[in-house]
């Protein structure tokens, strides 16, 4: 039989063949606390979530539901030839106790996957707190990482973008801060929790939950949070303008009394107000209120926010196969 890795890698070569042939548009989805993997105890049936009478655009959520279990299971792969002639899905077990997982760490269990990764791979993380910093190189694709439920399964660390642990002793800045840091694709994360380590702070200015760098119309990027909870100790924007036409809304989302009533920080250029695009759709909590947002934001319509519900939105039609 040989040793898991070895048997991945002997599936990789057959998945490569399909390579040869045409392929299709890549897309990247992201987290929603709603996502339940597929086949478990508990599982939240798309029929429970969503009422028999619902609108098209919860038709459409529900679709987006169904989509993120499949293609997050070890079932899926977009190269369906070699699925078919090799199962190439594999998974992996992280564990505090060595003696209950195939690592410790859940870096650890990226770095064991082969420079360029092809196929679906499940990393199965065990209920516990994960303090450490993760980076998924670009080529390490099809990730899915799977925790044990969002209260028992926690990622943290502790940097700022003010920390002095860059080169030479250099703040490292906001993008090298990032706790968990994904610059692959068809990376997907459910039933887990990515904290912040909060100490203190002394600025006056609030903090923001996204900074969306979306820097020209033509970029087909943005953030698209669905069945969602926003919770934490201290005021927020929901985003900050970073790029000139940002993108990101908020859907079925809930909100807790945390979030600074305009929603929104054009970041000190007035002139972003006119190019990016904010928006709400049917949120929940006394931080949702729409009535305290910046005239430059949104409460989106069914239409308005059907392209950020639906599969459309990351490309899942083309390269996604139901």
């Amino acid at each position: 039989m040989g040793t898991p890795r070895a048997r991945l890698l002997a599936r990789i070569a057959v998945a490569a063949v399909v390579l040869l042939a045409p392929t299709t548009t890549c897309g990247v989805a992201g987290h929603s606390r709603a996502l339940r993997p597929g086949g478990g105890r508990g599982q939240q049936q798309p029929s429970s979530l969503f009422p028999a009478n619902a609108t098209r655009a919860e038709a459409i959520e529900r679709q987006f539901v169904e989509w993120v279990r499949y293609v997050g299971g070890l079932r899926h792969s977009t190269f369906q030839h070699a699925v078919a002639r090799a199962s190439p899905s594999y998974s992996l077990v992280v564990d505090k106790d060595p003696a209950l997982g195939d690592f410790t760490t859940i870096q650890a269990a990226v770095d064991s996957l082969p420079a360029i990764n092809l196929v679906r791979v499940v990393i199965r993380v065990n209920a516990g707190t994960y303090t450490e910093k993760v980076t998924v190189s670009a080529m390490r694709a099809f990730i899915t990482l799977e925790g044990a439920g969002a209260d028992k399964t926690v990622v943290q660390w502790g940097d700022t973008a003010d920390s002095p642990t860059g080169p030479k002793g250099r703040p490292l800045g906001t993008f090298n801060s990032a706790s968990f840091a994904v610059n692959a694709q068809y990376f997907l994360a459910r039933n887990i929790t990515f904290k912040d380590c909060h100490v203190h702070a002394i600025a006056r200015d609030y903090g923001a939950l996204t900074a969306q760098n979306r820097q020209s119309m033509l970029e087909d990027t943005g953030f698209s949070f669905v069945n969602c909870r926003v919770t934490g100790s201290g005021a927020l924007y929901l985003g900050r303008a970073w790029g000139t036409f940002s993108r990101v809304v908020f859907a079925y989302t809930h909100m807790d009394d945390i979030i600074v009533p305009n929603g929104w920080f054009n970041w000190g250029d007035p002139n972003r107000e006119l190019t990016v695009f904010y928006g709400q759709y049917k949120c929940t909590g006394p931080g949702a209120t729409y009535a305290g947002r910046v005239a430059w934001s949104h409460e989106l319509t069914d239409d308005e926010a059907k392209p950020f519900i639906s599969l459309s939105f990351i490309d899942g039609t083309e390269w996604v196969r139901l």
